[in-house]
């Protein structure tokens, strides 16, 4: 499956790389989402019964979800702060390039 892509062009294969962390970013937060409307309900849940027993779902899937977050920004290089950087950096570029 990896030698399709040897064939791509630089832009391409940025192309191929900007839509795969876009996607991982996507991916967390919908976990992210759901994670806390299934908290919320349990929260209720939990409270209706008068025992407080969602803090430990919460906090085991909280640290499923912390290690999601982990990969998707930190391990995979797509925390956001320098690729804004690069690309405030790009449009500056392109503009003194560019007279109109």
């Amino acid at each position: 499956m990896r030698n399709r892509h040897l064939n791509l062009s630089p832009e391409q294969e940025i192309e191929r790389l900007a839509r795969r962390r876009a996607g991982a970013k996507m991916g967390l937060f919908i976990h992210a989402t759901v994670y806390i409307v299934v908290n919320l309900l349990l929260a209720a849940l939990s409270a209706s019964s008068g025992r407080h027993w969602a803090v430990f779902p919460a906090f085991g899937w909280g640290i499923g979800l912390a290690i999601h977050a982990f990969i998707v920004f930190f391990a995979t290089g797509g925390g956001g702060l320098h690729a804004r950087m690069v690309q405030a950096e790009r449009n500056r570029l392109q503009l003194q390039r560019d007279p109109w």
